[in-house]
């Protein structure tokens, strides 16, 4: 299975420790190089920065249609435009992002888009969250992961 990652789900669960089930659901992620300056090197003390650096399970590619990641800047940042011509490059089986104007232009690429919600779900379904609702919780307080109260009730299982 290829997965090609953006930032904010790798962001989001490196703030409150849970990384892991990222690799225990789709076992390898592939980000491009904007990703990977965004999460490793800009800011090197930001939480999870050093699992995602070290992380055997995580490959940083390179794009090649620069012309394609130019024109979805128009709309995008640099780590939405990559991981969108990636996706497209590799014929991922899913691309991790959360960004409503990456996941419709995804979309219009004919890509198939999963956000941390979706990952989330599929976790608790898989039985690798003991605690959703403090999960949830966390990644609101911790990183500041909005979650509205229908999605809390589909991630938790609790209506």
């Amino acid at each position: 299975m290829i997965v090609i990652a953006d930032a904010s789900p790798l962001i989001a669960l490196g703030r409150v420790g849970r990384l892991d089930l990222l690799q225990t659901i789709f076992g390898e992620l592939a980000i491009p190089d904007a990703v990977w300056h965004e999460v490793v090197e800009a800011d090197p003390a930001k939480p999870g920065s050093k699992e995602i650096a070290t992380a055997t399970w995580i490959r940083k590619l390179q794009v090649r249609d620069l012309g394609l990641v130019s024109l979805l800047r128009h709309d995008l940042g640099a780590g939405e435009a990559e991981a969108i011509v990636l996706a497209r490059e590799t014929s991922a089986d899913f691309l991790l992002m959360d960004e409503r104007l990456g996941r419709s232009a995804s979309q219009r690429l004919g890509l198939k888009a999963i956000g941390l919600v979706g990952v989330l779900v599929e976790a608790r379904e898989r039985g690798l969250l003991l605690d959703p609702e403090n999960l949830v919780d966390q990644l609101h307080l911790e990183a500041g992961f909005w979650i509205s109260a229908d999605l809390r009730k589909l991630i938790t299982g609790v209506d």
